[in-house]
């Protein structure tokens, strides 16, 4: 999308709704797709977070990933973010790819981190149904590595971006002190949302301070979009109430995976019904170094961020 057509994005949002002068406004690219033109213009229409689908440094993993750029594009994509003003830059990286070594994927890390940059989200590579790398692999053109491979290189990760002064604030993201994604966090630490466009989800906890979330989300094909846009001012497809179970269950799923649940936050918001039911498993998870309980806040040890996944199914609701 051109300048233009993001500014008047920004402006027609700004026409409508309140928003803070400071407000963060990230844009998301991928290198070779951008100029240096553009990124100026970009700042000068009030972008001021850039983050960068670099994905790996290496050349023959970005052929795998069919990705259009090269390691000389996506650094200079960066340093271009830098030069025309931009302080806020993050870049997505992945790891576990079929036959990256953990050689490989400290390179893509040490390369990151001489870059001007104040985020790093770095994820592992999640096999989606239909898609050509799924099926190379139900083919056995491909081999996936293990899971147990993919916790070294999630601690490798950790330790190495913990080291060069990355503070860890959700599953897979990293930020310099001050730089953690604003947009990101309102979603893991269960605030109000609104999305706009086609697929756009929405969340707001009714009334303010309590967890009477309601969910809504817009059609995803363009011309439904716009068809209901026309007939009835809005393009929602589908909405949801969700249960007392369901709300403590995504609030405790959210707050784990990000910096911690609070518990006097929890306390107020749900009782301490759950705190006494999961007690015990919370003790072991303790004494196993998967969880520190520090300042009323319950959080994951690296250890224990590498598989989240499996101890967030084994809490009781």
């Amino acid at each position: 999308m051109e300048p233009n057509y993001i500014s008047e994005i920004i402006k027609q949002i700004k026409k409508n709704f309140s928003v803070n002068e400071d407000a963060e406004i990230t844009l998301e690219t991928n290198p070779g797709t951008v100029s240096l033109e553009n990124l100026a213009e970009f700042g000068k229409i009030g972008i001021n977070r850039i983050s960068i689908g670099i994905q790996s440094f290496n050349e023959d993993e970005l052929k795998f990933l069919t990705r259009i750029h090269n390691s000389k594009t996506a650094i200079q994509t960066v340093h271009d973010a830098a030069d025309v003003g931009f302080e806020n830059i993050s870049v997505d990286l992945i790891f576990n790819l079929p036959g990256q070594t953990k050689e490989k994927w400290k390179y893509n890390l040490e390369q990151a981190v001489t870059l001007p940059i104040k985020h790093i989200s770095a994820y592992s590579l999640i096999l989606e149904k239909g898609t050509i790398l799924n099926k190379m692999v139900l083919d056995g053109k491909v081999k996936m590595q293990n899971v147990d491979y993919d916790a070294d290189l999630y601690e490798l990760t950790i330790d190495f971006l913990t080291q060069q002064g990355f503070e860890q604030y959700e599953v897979s993201n990293f930020s310099k002190k001050g730089f953690e994604c604003i947009h990101n966090n309102a979603y893991w630490r269960y605030k109000d949302y609104i999305g706009f466009g086609t697929s756009a989800h929405s969340f707001v906890n009714l009334p303010t301070g309590k967890a009477c979330g309601k969910r809504w989300w817009n059609y995803s094909a363009l011309n439904f979009y716009n068809a209901a846009v026309e007939s009835k001012g809005n393009a929602v497809i589908g909405e949801e109430v969700l249960s007392e179970k369901e709300k403590l269950n995504e609030y405790i799923m959210l707050a784990l995976r990000s910096k911690g649940l609070d518990l006097l936050e929890l306390n107020d918001l749900f009782g301490n019904k759950w705190l006494m039911k999961n007690k015990n498993y919370l003790d072991q998870l303790e004494q196993g170094k998967f969880l520190i309980e520090k300042d009323e806040t319950i959080k994951f040890t690296p250890k224990g961020y590498a598989v989240c996944d499996e101890i967030l199914t084994k809490f009781s609701y």
